[in-house]
């Protein structure tokens, strides 16, 4: 008994200079550890002019005004835009500001159609509304290149009686906003082509 007593009485003595030890330590690690950083104020929405400005020592920092990008030099604003069509073709056109040029797909129109039909079929509208002071921008994809010049003559002709529909008479005489509606026909299964039999033999 006197044994057990003896080792009851050193665990409680060393279990008192353990927890002596930790409450020494605290305070040091306490004193070494780091100061938290200060946050920063938040903006501060002013209700009456709707912005947010930050308040940072008693100095108010007023939004910044972003200048708007101007329009790049040399490229006048569009005017008007069209869209015409012929079988599979598209040409879609704007109109600018300019000296009569017609670009197409980035070309001159009289070098983009290698004959002189299409030329004259695309160059149409210009030509009857003798038109000088704009720019035709075109761009032109599918089909084949006379249906293409074709979709062109119909596109500048909306796009020209969009901006001034006044001229939409003289346009109505030449027949330049009729809209040629035919297109190939599929050919049906069972048959040569759209309809094409094939050659029936009795006997």
């Amino acid at each position: 008994m006197e044994k057990k007593t003896k080792k009851t009485a050193s665990v409680v003595a060393k279990a008192s200079t353990d927890k002596e030890k930790t409450a020494a330590e605290k305070p040091k690690k306490a004193a070494s550890a780091k100061p938290k950083a200060v946050a920063k104020p938040k903006p501060v929405l002013n209700n009456s002019t709707g912005s947010s400005q930050a308040k940072v020592e008693g100095v108010e920092k007023k939004p910044v005004k972003v200048a708007k990008k101007s329009a790049a030099k040399g490229k006048s604003q569009t005017v008007s835009h069209g869209v015409g069509r012929r079988k599979r073709a598209v040409a879609r056109v704007w109109l600018r500001r300019g000296k009569g040029a017609m670009t197409v797909n980035g070309k001159d129109f009289k070098e983009y159609f290698d004959t002189d039909v299409n030329r004259n079929e695309a160059g149409l509208t210009f030509r009857v509304m003798n038109v000088v002071n704009y720019d035709a921008d075109i761009n032109v994809y599918g089909g084949g290149v006379n249906s293409q010049a074709e979709a062109v003559k119909l596109g500048v002709a909306r796009a020209l009686v969009t901006h001034n529909p006044d001229c939409k008479p003289d346009m109505r005489k030449w027949r330049l906003l009729s809209v040629d509606s035919r297109v190939k026909e599929r050919k049906k299964y069972g048959q040569r082509g759209a309809r094409r039999k094939f050659q029936f033999v009795k006997r």
